[in-house]
């Protein structure tokens, strides 16, 4: 058996785990994972990282988390420049090596800075331009002037790629649908009101796949939920008033007509201990009030 064909069939098993099936031989199979010749050829096509970092995520385990954390943390190296391939030079062959100069030196942290900026982990598997415009824009939205960082989580590039990767696989393109999705993603993940759903995404208590179907109620703020809640009551109050039949009076005026052609309804509108609430219509203007 190939050893692509080994790590297949330990990432089946661990993927299993991730979803939340018993975590016992969860151990086992990183040690099993950890003694393979991985390269990054297999990581690109079986995509084992992204299974070790969920299951990383989910696990409660301190030795699953750390043995975790070291596989990726190898298997990053191959990302880079390579380490190790330099000779050891000859007795023959030393030669005084020159001191870069400042300019070369400055280039050279250049080249750096652009290779952290542009690489994540694991290697984008899509070559889509869209695709990779909204992960873009959805690592944008992650990043902020706090630069907030939780230790041992993902980074912004990661968690993009990830949800990017659970909105396109429900749509299975990039049409207007897979377009206005990551869109709410981006304008609720960015508002300055509701920090907590990008604290918590990044943190690893909302997974990528719940944020990529919540809705926009799902999504809002403590205080947005609060205020939805008060208007679906008054609705409610609305909706129970219209369909009460009034008592017919002229006791009562409309401030509107001065007309005395009224209907009085009693609706309880709080608890049973409180006393119900008069409302007033006049039939004449359609004027409601409440009569204390």
């Amino acid at each position: 058996m190939s050893v692509e064909e080994d790590v297949m069939r330990i990432q089946k098993k661990l993927t299993k785990m991730t979803s939340g099936d018993g975590q016992e031989q969860a151990l086992e199979l990183l040690k099993a994972l950890q003694n393979l010749p991985v390269n990054l050829e297999i990581l690109t096509k079986t995509r084992i990282g992204m299974t070790v970092n969920a299951l990383r995520k989910s696990s409660n385990d301190d030795e699953v988390i750390s043995l975790s954390k070291t596989l990726i943390k190898n298997w990053k190296k191959f990302l880079g420049p390579n380490i190790g391939k330099e000779s050891t030079p000859t007795s023959s062959s030393k030669k005084p090596a020159s001191k870069p100069t400042i300019k070369e030196e400055r280039k050279e942290e250049d080249i750096k800075k652009d290779k952290t900026k542009h690489t994540s982990f694991p290697p984008a598997n899509t070559t889509d331009a869209v695709r990779l415009k909204c992960r873009e824009l959805l690592v944008s939205a992650l990043k902020t002037d706090h630069n907030d960082s939780f230790e041992g989580c993902a980074t912004p590039e990661e968690l993009a790629e990830e949800l990017e990767e659970a909105i396109f696989q429900e749509f299975k393109n990039t049409d207007n649908r897979y377009k206005n999705r990551v869109r709410s993603r981006v304008s609720n993940l960015k508002d300055t009101k509701n920090p907590q759903l990008r604290t918590n995404f990044l943190c690893g208590a909302l997974t990528a796949n719940k944020l990529a179907v919540m809705t926009a109620e799902e999504m809002a703020s403590d205080e947005m939920k609060a205020l939805r809640n008060k208007f679906v009551k008054e609705s409610i109050d609305d909706a129970q008033l219209a369909t009460v039949q009034g008592t017919k009076t002229d006791l009562l005026k409309c401030a509107k007509l001065d007309s005395s052609k009224c209907d009085a309804a009693n609706v309880q509108t709080r608890s049973a201990d409180e006393p119900m609430t008069t409302f007033v219509m006049c039939n004449e203007c359609g004027n409601r009030w409440k009569f204390c």
